[in-house]
C-alpha cells in the first residue's frame, strides 16, 4: 500500500472548522482504499502560530512541510493579530511557505456549478458552464520585489515603494504550466499583463510569446491587457479557458472569477513548485480562496466546499488520483443539487446548512457514490 504524507495546517478562524471537515473526507477514503492511504500530520501557522512561538511559521513546521506530500492549508490572520511586527504578521506564513517551497505556479479554477447560476453576481447565461483555471505567478513580482520600504524624506513625508521584478525562467516556467494545463483543456491560453505602460509587461508578452512558439504552438495564445482582461471576465467570462498572468493581477483577477461561481466559499487552489527530477512530484500547497472570516469563526457558519475541493486539487495534481478527485468534485455536484446550501450561497427553496452539515452531506455522497 502507498503512503502519501499530508501536513495539514489549519491557521487561524475558519481554517480550523474547515480543516476539520477534509479530515472527515481523508478519514473516507483511508477506509476506502487498499492501495492508498493518507498519513496526517499537523502545526500551527499564522496567527496561532505567533501566539504560540512568536513566528508566524516555525522552522518545525517548514521542516514538515519540505518532507509532506502535500500540504492542505486552512487561512490566517485576523484583527487579534493587526499590531504584530510586520514580520511577524500572520500572512508572513503563507509567504514564507509559497518562497521556501519554491511554489511558483499558483492554480484558481473558476467553475460555476450548474445549481449555483443563480447565485452568481451575473447573470445565468453569463456563467453557467463556466470552468477556466487562472494560473498566477506566485513567488516574483510587487510581492516580493526588493526595495520595499516605507521612507522619510527630508521635507517630512513619507515615501512607500514597492519593486516589480521578473527574470525571463519566471515567465517562462509558469508559461509552461499554462500551457501544459490548456492541452488538458479547451487548448487555450490568455496572457494578461500590461505591455502598454509597464517594462516588465514588455518582457512578459516577449517571453510568453517566445515559449508558445517553441514549447506550446499547438495551444492558441492570445495577449490581452490586464485591465482588458478584468472586463472581459464580466463582459463574456466563458470566452476564456486558461489565463496566466503575473502576481499582482493574479490576484485581483482570481478573486474577480471567484465571485462569478457564488462565493468564495467555493473555491479552491493549487500552489506547485518545480518538477523534481528525482521523484518526478512537486512540492505543493493547497487552500482555499477565501480568507480566515473572524466575523464567523466558531460559529459553525464557514462553507467548507473550497477546502475539500483543495484537498480534491491534491488528489489529483499530487497523487495522481484523479478518479478519486472526480469522485469529490461529484460528490459537491450532487450535494448542490440537493438544494444544501451554507449561508454565502444561501437561496430561496433551499436547505440552510453549517461547515459540519455540508461536511457530512459530501461524505455521505461520497459513500453513494463509491458503492
Amino acid at each position: 500500500m502507498t503512503t502519501h504524507a499530508l501536513l495539514l495546517l489549519p491557521g487561524d478562524g475558519i481554517g480550523v472548522e474547515t480543516i476539520a471537515e477534509v479530515e472527515r473526507v481523508i478519514a473516507f477514503f483511508n477506509a476506502r482504499s487498499n492501495t492508498a492511504r493518507f498519513e496526517i500530520d499537523r502545526d500551527l501557522v499564522g496567527g496561532a502560530a505567533y501566539d504560540a512561538h512568536g513566528v508566524a511559521i516555525t522552522d518545525a513546521a517548514m521542516a514538515k512541510a519540505e518532507r509532506a506530500g502535500a500540504v492542505i492549508f486552512g487561512s490566517v490572520g485576523g484583527p487579534k493579530w493587526a499590531g504584530v511586527p510586520y514580520q511577524h504578521r500572520p500572512e508572513a506564513g503563507l509567504l514564507r511557505l509559497r518562497k521556501d517551497l519554491g511554489l511558483f505556479a499558483n492554480l484558481r479554477p473558476a467553475i460555476c456549478y450548474p445549481a449555483l447560476a443563480d447565485a452568481s453576481s451575473l447573470k445565468r447565461e453569463l456563467v453557467e458552464g463556466l470552468d477556466l483555471m487562472i494560473v498566477r505567478e506566485l513567488t516574483g513580482g510587487v510581492y516580493f520585489g526588493e526595495p520595499k520600504e516605507i521612507v522619510t524624506l527630508e521635507n517630512g513625508e513619507k515615501r512607500a515603494v514597492d519593486t516589480q521584478i521578473y527574470s525571463t525562467h519566471e515567465i517562462e516556467r509558469i508559461a509552461k504550466v499554462a500551457f501544459d494545463l490548456a492541452r488538458k483543456r479547451g487548448g487555450k491560453v490568455h496572457s494578461a499583463e500590461k505591455h502598454n505602460v509597464m517594462r516588465t509587461g514588455v518582457l512578459w508578452k516577449e517571453v510568453v510569446t517566445a515559449v508558445h512558439a517553441a514549447y506550446a504552438p499547438d495551444v492558441q495564445l492570445e495577449h490581452i491587457l490586464a485591465d482588458n482582461c478584468a472586463m472581459q471576465l464580466i463582459r463574456n467570462p466563458k470566452q476564456f479557458d486558461v489565463i496566466v498572468t503575473d502576481n499582482l493581477f493574479g490576484d485581483v483577477l482570481s478573486d474577480e472569477a471567484a465571485m462569478m461561481t457564488g462565493s468564495l466559499g467555493m473555491l479552491p487552489s493549487a500552489s506547485l513548485g518545480s518538477v523534481d527530477p528525482e521523484t518526478g512530484r512537486r512540492k505543493a500547497l493547497y487552500e482555499p480562496v477565501h480568507g480566515s472570516a473572524p466575523d464567523i469563526a466558531g460559529k459553525g457558519l464557514a462553507n467548507p466546499i473550497a477546502t475539500i475541493a483543495s484537498f480534491g486539487m491534491a488528489l489529483r495534481y499530487s497523487f495522481d488520483m484523479g478518479a478519486e478527485a472526480d469522485l469529490v468534485d461529484q460528490a459537491i455536484a450532487r450535494v448542490l443539487d440537493k438544494g444544501l446550501r451554507t449561508s454565502d450561497i444561501m437561496q430561496d427553496g433551499m436547505t440552510k446548512v453549517g461547515t459540519s452539515g455540508m461536511g457530512q452531506a459530501i461524505e455521505t455522497e461520497l459513500k453513494a457514490l463509491a458503492a
